[in-house]
């Protein structure tokens, strides 16, 4: 059995809806997948109902956008299985409004540059949860301007060796409070695609912050690579996950809901993963407690 733990929807920056998501799982012959929209965790509740009806167990997550200080980059934790999903809610509206701030700029920097309506780059947004650059591509696409969601023109536009970009990086909430918010919550951290944010060395330092584990399978990871990210979160204890990435028709890579993923194993290993930290607790804290009844 093959779980896809890292899917986007139309809430976030996906081109499908939950139910379209769910269907196309079902018709992959998926049983597990995983709901991860950037810092939106509005489609879980709605997936795990959708996916009930079709035979698919949709675990619910979310993908939390990250500035990792240190090192002045943006790094992205995937949340799994948050017991108080409410009190991440806060961590959501405050990452969403730092990107809505940062596209609302590029989009009138595009509005500039092309005669784009503003009103129709934000249609091209509809149904989701913010504006993503995929959004203003589509309205470039749509316009005769471009041919492909991550092209030449993506490229000038969207990336910071370019000098005609229109980028603008939101400052997130800070890598080491999303690890702890997403801890409060009784959610599972896991450092998503290391290779895609080159960050593949800050593994140890980001365990030290208490990440759980690693997205060792994913699609901007070769063979060889995914297996010394396999080999990284053995030595430090991580546990691993994967999954395809998967956007529709905004993907980045050509790939389909399942095409990566973890096995049934592996699968257990996340799901049981916060019992084991209660029983290694409690066991500590008995231990503790007859350490301190033998001093007395």
């Amino acid at each position: 059995m093959l779980a896809d733990l890292h899917c986007h929807t139309r809430l976030s920056d996906g081109s499908l809806g939950i139910e379209e998501i769910i269907i196309l799982a079902e018709k992959k012959g998926l049983q597990t997948i995983a709901i991860t929209d950037h810092d939106c965790l509005v489609g879980t509740v709605r997936g795990k109902v959708i996916g009930q009806r079709h035979g698919v167990q949709v675990i619910p997550g979310v993908e939390f956008s990250s500035t990792y200080e240190d090192a002045n980059i943006n790094l992205h934790i995937l949340c799994y299985m948050p017991d108080y999903p409410n009190m991440l809610e806060g961590l959501c509206k405050r990452n969403s409004l730092a990107r809505k701030r940062a596209s609302h700029i590029m989009m009138l920097q595009t509005a500039k540059r092309f005669p784009i309506a503003t009103d129709f780059i934000i249609k091209c947004a509809t149904g989701s949860s913010n504006l993503y650059k995929k959004h203003i591509m589509q309205a470039l696409i749509e316009c005769g301007y471009a041919d492909s969601f991550n092209g030449d023109l993506f490229e000038e536009l969207f990336t910071k060796e370019s000098e005609n970009n229109i980028l603008q990086v939101p400052k997130y909430e800070s890598t080491k409070d999303v690890i702890a918010a997403i801890h409060e919550a009784g959610g599972i951290a896991i450092l998503a695609h290391p290779y895609l944010t080159n960050c593949v060395d800050l593994i140890p330092e980001l365990a030290k912050l208490g990440i759980d584990g690693v997205e060792v399978v994913h699609p901007s990871a070769s063979a060889e690579q995914q297996e010394e990210l396999r080999k990284i979160a053995s030595k430090i204890k991580l546990i691993i996950t994967g999954g395809s990435d998967f956007h529709g028709l905004y993907n980045e890579y050509p790939v389909s809901i399942g095409d990566y993923g973890i096995q049934e194993d592996e699968l257990h290993i996340l799901k049981t993963y916060k019992s084991k930290l209660k029983r290694l607790q409690k066991k500590a804290e008995k231990a503790a407690a007859l350490a301190s009844a033998a001093e007395e």
